[in-house]
């Protein structure tokens, strides 16, 4: 007959080096009051008695799991995926795990996923929000949590929610992707804009039309396709844009998946590319070099993204409240552009001599203060 062997505890331990459990514990957990030669002995004991800590046990003790929740929008993006990478290697850099939960994009799962996490008792979370989201109150309500679950934001924010967050420049991204193509030679061109209750999308919009001011370039409503980040949007826009009476001969598409579609319908109609239309994406996804033609796009740091995210939300987990949420600052990197065949129209990419670098500077100003105003 065989017998279900039994888990070995700090009593056990305690027993065999003939000390009390008490002391077992506090050597366990590295107590500088117990001695470096008790803690070596009780350590030794353990592993030698195949000890296994009962980490549920432990973070009910401690109030503490030493895990992070991650909502991410969507996993079959490469820049969601980039930036768990991101968040993992500094998590566990950290002592930290993660428990992810993909949200496809709507508001029902990101409440079931904040109901996970909550049940999973994770010390904090991290969150880039649905397209499909038009409120936040399922996130406030975790300020009302009994434990007040501390919550960082990730490339996807709103306007007037006043959460700590980590993006990208967009507008600046898309002030540079804009002039990107009139550098190329290009003069009339589109934008294909994401959900503008994000802020990142409607910073992107931002940008594209400063960009054309900047340059002398009229903005027109009509070269504007309101899209919902997808390869569908992005055909659907091309038989939009060249419908006009006046057409566009480039577009600014507000990520690359809108890109990719756009690409696609102008090769079915046999429009040459970049010669008679340019396009550049955002995000920088792993199929835009790879495609024909590769994809200029703007590259958002996503592993940094990842890292300072975490680094952001254990910042706030081990401030434990004593902070008001205003004095953490939000973290804004630096876009990347990628230059790829989409917009070799011209060889050689300078800005004009009207560019003006402080723009930037005055439009985060602008931006900062939609994140941080109610």
């Amino acid at each position: 007959m065989h017998y279900l062997e039994k888990n070995t505890t700090i009593h056990d331990i305690a027993r065999a080096l003939k000390i009390t459990s008490g002391t077992v514990s506090r050597a366990l957990n590295d107590y500088s009051r117990i001695s470096l030669e008790t803690r070596r002995l009780v350590k030794e004991k353990a592993i030698e008695l195949n000890y296994q800590r009962n980490k549920i046990a432990s973070s009910l003790r401690s109030g503490k799991s030493n895990t992070i929740g991650v909502m991410i929008p969507s996993a079959q993006m490469n820049f969601f995926g980039s930036v768990v990478h991101g968040i993992e290697m500094e998590a566990a850099s950290k002592g930290y795990n993660i428990l992810l939960y993909q949200t496809e994009e709507t508001t029902l799962l990101e409440k079931k996923a904040i109901e996970a996490f909550l049940g999973a008792r994770v010390d904090g979370i991290l969150a880039s929000i649905a397209k499909e989201t038009t409120d936040y109150n399922h996130f406030k309500e975790l300020s009302k949590h009994s434990k007040h679950i501390p919550l960082v934001l990730f490339d996807r924010t709103f306007a007037d929610f006043k959460v700590p967050a980590v993006v990208i420049d967009d507008y600046k991204g898309a002030y540079l992707a804009t002039e990107h193509l009139i550098h190329r030679g290009y003069s009339k061109i589109a934008h294909v804009s994401g959900p503008q209750q994000l802020l990142n999308f409607h910073s992107r919009l931002l940008g594209y039309q400063d960009a054309l001011k900047a340059n002398n370039i009229a903005f027109d409503k009509k070269l504007i396709f309101a899209g919902d980040l997808s390869i569908q949007c992005g055909i659907d826009s091309v038989d939009y844009f060249l419908g006009l009476s006046s057409k566009p001969d480039a577009v600014f598409a507000a990520e690359d998946f809108t890109a990719l579609g756009i690409i696609k319908k102008l090769k079915e109609r046999n429009i040459n590319i970049p010669g008679d239309f340019g396009i550049i994406g955002f995000a920088n996804e792993i199929f835009g070099e790879h495609i024909s033609p590769s994809l200029s796009t703007v590259d958002q740091q996503t592993v940094e993204m990842g890292k300072q995210s975490v680094s952001l939300l254990i910042e706030m987990i081990q401030d434990g409240n004593k902070k008001n949420i205003e004095e953490y600052e939000n973290i804004i990197l630096n876009p990347i552009m990628i230059n790829r065949e989409s917009t070799a129209l011209q060889q050689n990419f300078t800005l004009n001599k009207n560019f003006n670098p402080g723009i930037f500077q005055s439009q985060q100003k602008t931006i900062d203060s939609l994140m941080n105003d109610s």
